[in-house]
């Protein structure tokens, strides 16, 4: 059984055949062929509710659930005839209410499009929007052998988390999800109101528009109806050569930490050494580039914390490494953690156990987060420290989780994709979680106020220094566009997309010059 979400953040568990599609397609002006879902339709609670953040539910006018390019051009075309907000939902993770917004008026469901097949079109693998992570990886590794290098939440949808740079255990070895990013295809609207879908590739005539979508986020230029995968470099001449091949199996192990006996100076050492580890062992030839190991620092109240790791086992003395690994993490630590060695497992098998799976019962959350190009300061460990051991919280769901990131992550130039953030080592994620709407108010003053302390030097916000890079668009923050928040008058695009912006602006007025697709932090058009 996978990790519930609640219960790994919280540190309480131990763990075919081608679409045959045309580079620009004429408007459709038929009906959809999906129906209206409305509020007394017996789909849509289900529809309206499949966000896994419970702050946020929408109420839109009606639902229609995409099953074909075609079905989403007639949708879109309508609900701009008819002057009405689009939202699109393909998984449910937003960590903001870019779909759920109270004025959205139209939900465009992606989930039944969800086709994974090698298209010898394009000679790349088309992967429908609504396709989770689960799928993705089960259609690739059993039909291919393959991977991609996305992330660990296996319930997430590859509509948003593969335009926004998504990345995973893998990517140390392997690059971010958009390095192997061959097109899109999309449903766009043009200056006239037309709705038309458009195959965007690296190397054809919309090569810009597939380039916004290397790290530029969802909801900003169309609906994504489907992604080609082939890795840059492929040549896409046969389908078992034009992505990455999975490992065959994972060497894993946990340490689990006992808040009780966790002081100030062990925590501090043992952030200390998570830190100096991954700086040390940061590039893509490094023995350690298939060591994923995140570090979950719950809340005290959880009792527990954990840092969870995996290697690619056929790595040459791959227990070894892992034992090395792991003696880093304890060095100068007086109490020591608890070892569990999980042992050796089958790739996919071992993937879905240690994945942070969807509860049918979400909670609420805010999300916070920040690239590292090194490790925080001692102040901010001491920031950290004090955030997760406030005794006036009650957070036991609460979380500050460190991604290890990089590698070959690091080799590709800023520019070269939306993704900027080229010159990293770890990526951080302030969690606050709950469960009921009383509790809102403590809980978000909770993580403004960790957040806060640990960017107290740059006006509370992830300003691009020496050690920060900003922060991940796939982890939206409405604070980081609030100047009672973010004080550091870098304005929230800068933080996000760094020097990027600028063009992704132009490729916005080029391609939605209506602004028909936008939510709380969308791109602008200049």
């Amino acid at each position: 059984m996978p990790v519930s979400r609640r219960g790994l953040l919280a540190g309480t568990a131990v763990a075919g055949a081608a679409l045959a599609v045309p580079g620009t397609a004429s408007a459709v002006t038929t009906t959809a062929r999906s129906d209206r879902i409305g509020p007394n339709d017996a789909r849509y609670q289900d529809l309206v509710q499949r966000g896994q953040n419970r702050r946020f539910i929408g109420k839109p006018q009606y639902a229609r659930v995409i099953r074909s390019t075609e079905d989403a051009v007639a949708a879109v075309q309508e609900a701009v005839r008819s002057g009405k907000r689009i939202a699109v939902r393909s998984g449910g993770h937003c960590f903001e209410d870019f779909v759920d917004s109270s004025d959205i008026e139209v939900l465009l469901d992606m989930s039944t499009y969800d086709a994974v097949t090698w298209d010898p079109q394009y000679k790349a693998f088309s992967i429908g929007a609504g396709a989770t992570l689960e799928t993705v990886y089960k259609e690739l590794f059993y039909g291919w052998g393959l991977t991609v290098p996305a992330g660990g939440c296996l319930g997430v949808g590859a509509g948003g988390h593969f335009s926004g740079g998504g990345y995973g255990p893998l990517s140390r070895k392997y690059g971010s999800v958009v390095d192997h990013l061959y097109g899109v295809e999309i449903v766009v609207v043009d200056a006239r109101g037309r709705a038309r879908s458009v195959v965007a590739t690296r190397d054809n005539a919309n090569s810009d528009l597939w380039w916004a979508h290397t790290g530029g986020g969802g909801g900003n230029f169309g609906v994504v109806t489907r992604y080609l995968m082939r890795s840059a470099g492929a040549s896409g001449r046969t389908a078992s050569e034009s992505l990455p091949k999975a490992p065959a199996a994972l060497r894993s192990t946990i340490l689990l930490y006992d808040w009780s006996k966790t002081t100030q100076a062990d925590f501090a050492r043992t952030v200390r050494n998570w830190f100096d580890f991954f700086e040390q062992h940061n590039t893509a030839d490094s023995p350690y580039s298939t060591l994923y190991a995140p570090f979950i620092l719950t809340h005290n109240s959880a009792g527990q914390f954990l840092l969870s790791t995996q290697i690619d086992a056929a790595v040459p003395g791959s227990e070894q490494l892992m034992n090395a690994f792991n003696a880093a993490m304890v060095a100068g630590v007086d109490v020591k953690p608890q070892v569990v060695d999980l042992g050796v497992g089958p790739f996919l098998q071992m993937t879905i156990q240690r994945s942070i799976a969807d509860t049918p019962d979400p909670g609420r959350g805010k999300y916070k987060a920040g690239y590292l190009k090194k490790g925080y300061t001692d102040e901010q460990i001491l920031a950290i420290y004090r955030g997760l051991t406030d005794s006036a919280y009650k957070g036991p769901q609460s979380s500050l989780l460190l991604v290890p990131y990089g590698g070959k992550v690091n080799t590709v130039p800023s520019t070269a994709t939306a993704s900027a953030q080229r010159d990293v080592v770890g990526k951080m994620v302030l969690t606050a979680s709950w469960e009921t709407a009383t509790d809102d108010d403590m809980h978000l003053a909770w993580a403004r106020k960790v957040y806060g302390e640990i960017y107290r030097e740059t006006g509370g916000a992830p300003v691009p220094n020496a050690t920060n890079a900003g922060s991940y668009i796939n982890y939206p923050d409405t604070d980081l566009a609030d100047p009672a928040y973010n004080k550091s008058g870098v304005p929230w695009h800068d933080l996000y997309y760094l020097g990027n912006y600028p063009r992704l602006q132009q490729i916005k007025s080029k391609w939605d010059p209506r602004n028909v697709f936008h939510h709380k932090l969308s791109i602008e058009p200049q």
